[in-house]
C-alpha cells in the first residue's frame, strides 16, 4: 500500500472544498507547513489567514468569521487547538453552535521525537465533553480528504484530527464518508476489533493474523467518535459477545470509553481498550513508541486472543 499523512489528506480536502463552497476561510496559528493548509494557502492566498502563535485568538477569530455565515476551518497541532484553546472553543464557538471546523494535526503519540509536550493524548476526550461537537478522527488520507469534504454538508462545530505519520492507504479513490457511519471492513463471529483513525491499519492486520490463528475477529473503523454509530456496535456485541477497542489516544475518555458506554447501556460484553494507559509520552521515535505503548498489530492479536480464550 502507498503511505501517506492524514494531515496530507487535509490539505488536499481544503483545496477540493474550496471548489465547491466559495465561502470557505482557512485559518493557521504559525503552522501552515505543517498543518498542510500551506496546500490550500498556494492554491487560494486570499481565503487563508495566518493568526500567528495565538492560538486562542485564532479560535476567536474563527467564531467571528463563522457568525456572518462563512464555512471556516481553524487549523493547529492537536495540543494547541484543543488544550490550549479548549476554554475558546467551548464558549465562542461550541455554546453557540458556530459552524467552525477544527482541524487538530500532530495528534496522538506518533509525533513521536517532540515529546510529551505536543503529544496530544487527550484531544478526542476534550471535544467529546462539548455539547454538539462532531468528532472525527480519519483511518487514512483518502478518508481525511473525504471527511473534509463532508464538512461541506455538515452544520455546527466540528473536530478532526489528523496525524503526522505516513499509514498505508486503503480506501478506494471512490470512499464516500458518512458522518456518524461506522464501516465494517471484515465480518467475524468470535470477537469485534473496533479502531480509529491510525490504529485501523493496524486492527486490518491483527484481523488477517487472527484468522491465520483460527480466531474470525469482526474489524470496524470507528472514523466518527461522535456521534457514535450505536447501532453498529450493538449489533457487534450481540453477535460477536466481545469487544476490543483500539486508539492512539487515552483509554479515558477516548473511543473506547464510548464504545464502553453504548455497550453499557444497550447490551453489556466485556470491553478491553488498548490505548495510551494513563501515562504522558516521552520523546522517541514513532514506530518505536507505537510499540512501546502496545499500538501494533501484534499486541491488538495478543489481547484478542486472551480475551476469547475467557
Amino acid at each position: 500500500m502507498d503511505k501517506k499523512a492524514t494531515r496530507e489528506g487535509y490539505g488536499d480536502g481544503l483545496v477540493a472544498l474550496a471548489e465547491v463552497r466559495p465561502d470557505l476561510v482557512v485559518l493557521d496559528a504559525d503552522l501552515a507547513a505543517a498543518t498542510k493548509t500551506s496546500i490550500f494557502k498556494k492554491a487560494y492566498p486570499e481565503k487563508h489567514f495566518e493568526c500567528g502563535i495565538a492560538e486562542q485568538n485564532m479560535m476567536g477569530i474563527a467564531a467571528g468569521i463563522a457568525s456572518t455565515g462563512k464555512l471556516v476551518f481553524a487549523s493547529s497541532f492537536a495540543m494547541f487547538a484543543t488544550g490550549r484553546a479548549y476554554e475558546i472553543v467551548r464558549n465562542s464557538i461550541g455554546y453557540p453552535g458556530l459552524n467552525v471546523k477544527i482541524g487538530g494535526t500532530h495528534g496522538g503519540i506518533s509525533v513521536g521525537e517532540d515529546g510529551a509536550t505536543h503529544q496530544c493524548n487527550e484531544d478526542i476526550a476534550l471535544m467529546r465533553t462539548i455539547p454538539g461537537m462532531t468528532v472525527i478522527n480519519p483511518a487514512d488520507y483518502i478518508e481525511a480528504k473525504a471527511a473534509v469534504l463532508a464538512m461541506a454538508e455538515h452544520v455546527g462545530p466540528a473536530y478532526l484530527r489528523f496525524g503526522r505519520l505516513a499509514i498505508p492507504v486503503y480506501n478506494s479513490p471512490d470512499y464516500k464518508f458518512e458522518v456518524g457511519k461506522g464501516i465494517t471492513l471484515k465480518d467475524g463471529k468470535d470477537v469485534t476489533i473496533i479502531a480509529t483513525g491510525l490504529m485501523v491499519a493496524e486492527a486490518i492486520e491483527a484481523g488477517k493474523a487472527l484468522a491465520e490463528q483460527g480466531i474470525d475477529a469482526r474489524v470496524i473503523n470507528i472514523h466518527t467518535i461522535k456521534p457514535i454509530d450505536r447501532e453498529l456496535i450493538i449489533k457487534a456485541a450481540r453477535e460477536t459477545g466481545k469487544i476490543v477497542t483500539v486508539e492512539e489516544h487515552s483509554v479515558i475518555g477516548g473511543l473506547g470509553s464510548a464504545v464502553g458506554d453504548v455497550v453499557l447501556e444497550e447490551y453489556p460484553v466485556p470491553v478491553v481498550k488498548i490505548g495510551i494507559q494513563d501515562v504522558f509520552g516521552h520523546s522517541g521515535a514513532a514506530k518505536d513508541l507505537l510499540v512501546e505503548f502496545g499500538l501494533t498489530a501484534d499486541n491488538i492479536v495478543k489481547t484478542a486472543r486472551a480475551l476469547v480464550s475467557k
